[in-house]
């Protein structure tokens, strides 16, 4: 593992400065930030964005000096597609939104793990990814 993706939960538990996730999400990012690249995609930028009036203010919570923007490859498009389908033939209530897939396909295809903590999800539909969840899967 040299780059780990960000998932937005993480982020924001941070950025807002969660009562129950902040310590959890903060420490994980302390501790992974030395060592492995922290990456975030369109997808995770746009889930955070909603908490910021302006781009100028979403950049200075996201600074590209701390998290790699990186571009989701077109195969993760289809994998995400598939797992999502799948999702929804296991009769998934669709409060799972494809972008979520989409983060987890993103991951598998690239080799990334995943910073999250909605791990049942993903280990569920992307089992080759490394998940870095906190005890019990999180949420």
């Amino acid at each position: 593992m040299s780059r780990v993706l960000v998932d937005a939960n993480v982020l924001l538990d941070v950025l807002t400065d969660d009562p129950r996730w902040f310590e959890w999400s903060a420490s994980q990012i302390e501790k992974l930030e030395g060592e492995y690249e922290l990456c975030i995609n369109p997808l995770i930028y746009a889930e955070v964005s909603v908490r910021y009036d302006t781009i100028e203010a979403l950049e200075a919570a996201l600074p590209e000096s701390e998290f790699n923007r990186v571009e989701l490859p077109w195969a993760a498009g289809f994998l995400a597609g598939k797992a999502y389908l799948d999702y929804r033939r296991r009769r998934g209530v669709r409060r799972s939104p494809l972008a979520d897939f989409y983060i987890g396909a993103h991951a598998a295809i690239s080799g990334m793990a995943l910073l999250t903590r909605d791990a049942a999800r993903y280990r569920t539909y992307f089992p080759t990814v490394e998940i870095i969840a906190p005890d019990g899967g999180g949420e």
